[in-house]
């Protein structure tokens, strides 16, 4: 028997709303957009055209990069695989190279050429399922970050090899967090808060001077229940959890974290990882590379970037933190405990 569970990406990060009341000269929009419900909310400066800017630029990059629509550049290059190199903007040609970066960083643990394996999956779809082993094996052959082939000077993108595919699905919300943020900071908005289904920005500073707090979702309870909070200035805080999107057939559990090593999600006592840094692209980036490595092997990881922090929950409740993160986080439950 199968069961299919879509749980909306926004519920992976809380906002505190504790800046500024709704209807107190804030303007604030959401749309679906990038797969997900994203909203933005102007604290301080903007205006609905600010919003038309952010909202039109983040349809153009999904227009560029998704993989579940026809007729963008992502599936343009997939339906190439093998045959010839594909022109893309410079957005698609800056986060496939980015993509790559991280799975270099990563020995591959995120692998921007996942594509096969999540069509075969199908989890966050109605034909979610879990696969026969010689097509997962298969789907396998075709997952390699090395093989995909960029010309800067052309703006071309390659993929070496016929049925490989590009999924930015572990870059795109970043990169377009970042734009976001780039839009309203040159239209001189002050303060804002993006949410790019669960991909919190909290930009600028709020008039007080106080810290942005945002909450971390409690990956094994419902949407809104958090374990404790991130708090920080001009902060982007993401998170790659088991509980994103998931289905369960005979009792097991699948999320949509797949590890290429195996083709199969996932499975290494982690339930979630948050990252805390600056830029959302990274942050994106890192969190999904961070749960696929594991505890030791992730946390090495986010140690080693400059001005990155994270915090992973293991199965057993223990929430295990960078140094940093000490500094910005407080557990506000006693569920879950502070490794030591």
């Amino acid at each position: 028997m199968r069961t299919r569970f879509f749980a909306a990406a926004l519920a992976v990060l809380l906002f505190f709303a504790s800046c500024t009341a709704q209807g107190s000269g804030e303007t604030a929009r959401t749309e679906f957009v990038l797969g997900t419900v994203c909203s933005v909310r102007l604290i301080n400066g903007g205006d609905a055209k600010a919003l038309d800017a952010v909202f039109a630029r983040l349809r153009e990059i999904d227009d560029h990069m998704s993989a579940n629509k026809e007729g963008t550049e992502v599936a343009a290059v997939n339906a190439a695989a093998g045959r010839e190199p594909v022109k893309v903007s410079a957005d698609t040609l800056y986060v496939v190279k980015r993509g790559l970066e991280y799975a270099a960083l990563s020995n591959g643990a995120v692998d921007p050429t996942v594509g096969p394996l999540v069509k075969l999956w199908g989890i966050g779809t109605e034909a979610a399922h879990v696969p026969a082993a010689a097509n997962i094996a298969a789907a396998r052959r075709l997952v390699d970050w090395h093989k995909v082939r960029i010309d800067e000077a052309a703006s071309t993108v390659f993929l070496e090899e016929k049925g490989m595919a590009l999924d930015l699905g572990s870059f795109a919300k970043g990169y377009a967090a970042d734009e976001a943020k780039r839009i309203l900071a040159a239209r001189r908005v002050k303060a804002a808060i993006i949410d790019l289904g669960g991909n919190i920005f909290a930009y600028g500073a709020k008039a007080d001077g106080s810290d942005w707090r945002i909450g971390v979702q409690d990956p094994l309870s419902d949407r809104g229940d958090y374990i404790g909070i991130v708090r920080g200035k001009d902060i982007t805080v993401t998170t790659a959890g088991v509980y994103e999107r998931y289905f369960i057939e005979n009792g097991v559990r699948y999320h949509h974290i797949l590890d290429v090593s195996t083709g199969a999600p996932v499975r290494n006592g982690l339930l979630s990882a948050t990252v805390a840094t600056s830029s959302s692209t990274l942050a994106d980036g890192l969190d999904t590379a961070i749960f696929a490595l594991g505890r030791e092997k992730g946390l090495a990881l986010a140690s080693s970037i400059p001005g990155v922090e994270a915090l992973l929950i293991d199965e057993s409740g223990r929430i295990w933190l960078t140094a940093g993160a000490s500094k910005i986080f407080s557990l506000t439950t006693s569920k879950y405990k502070i490794a030591e």
